[in-house]
């Protein structure tokens, strides 16, 4: 499940995108802002940067001059109204991997996503590791202590969000939108159940609560 921040400041493109990509099974996190992007960008593990150009805080290009500074290897693709070749050779020679000018058709964004993250260099993970827990996107096996575990559809991308984010704590309106529907109804109980029969099968020992906030994984987090 690939991990993707959106940074773009136009509230409705924001959300038709995000919802887009989330259909699609990609974990979203967007920006709103140039700082707040690369803030992001700087602290969470991403699979690919989906930049606007023309942003508040910083713009994209700044952004992109931040992160090479920064040291964020991080396949970035920008979408972008300033559609003159200038500005387009512009973004990649900072160091954007494709250039998609505004506006454009989803089917063929989704393309490019894909062929990005195809691309050798591209932080595309199918194994992850904590200790003695170990999870195989490729063969949808889960193992503890080398023992296979017997994971519901959404226990297991429940804990694949966890993994991915391991040691930040996820809001349960977080999980709610990365493995339920957009529309969850936040008074049911449904993710903590998940949560708990979740725990049951992982003998309690690597998620954790932080109260009042969310749910964590914690440990060293080894992918491949």
């Amino acid at each position: 499940m690939l991990k993707i921040l959106l940074i773009e400041d136009e509230p409705r493109l924001n959300e038709h995108l995000r919802n887009g990509l989330v259909q699609q099974g990609y974990l979203v996190d967007v920006a709103f802002n140039g700082s707040e992007g690369l803030e992001m960008a700087s602290v969470n593990q991403y699979d690919l940067v989906v930049l606007d150009v023309m942003l508040p805080g910083q713009s994209g290009f700044e952004v992109l001059d931040n992160l090479k500074r920064f040291n964020v290897q991080v396949p970035v693709i920008i979408i972008s109204a300033l559609n003159n070749s200038e500005r387009v050779i512009e973004g990649l020679d900072k160091g954007a991997i494709d250039y998609i000018k505004k506006p454009f058709d989803f089917g063929e964004f989704l393309a490019r996503i894909r062929a990005v993250t195809r691309k050798p260099g591209s932080r595309n993970y199918t194994y992850y590791r904590v200790g003695d827990l170990e999870m195989d996107l490729i063969s949808r096996k889960v193992m503890l202590q080398k023992n296979e575990l017997m994971l519901t559809k959404r226990e297991f991308m429940l804990l694949e969000l966890l993994l991915i984010n391991c040691n930040r704590v996820l809001s349960k309106t977080e999980i709610a939108e990365k493995v339920w529907e957009v529309n969850f109804d936040m008074s049911s109980n449904v993710i903590e159940v998940h949560l708990s029969q979740l725990r049951k099968k992982l003998a309690d020992t690597i998620i954790r609560t932080k109260v009042g906030m969310g749910y964590y994984i914690e440990g060293e987090l080894i992918r491949q």
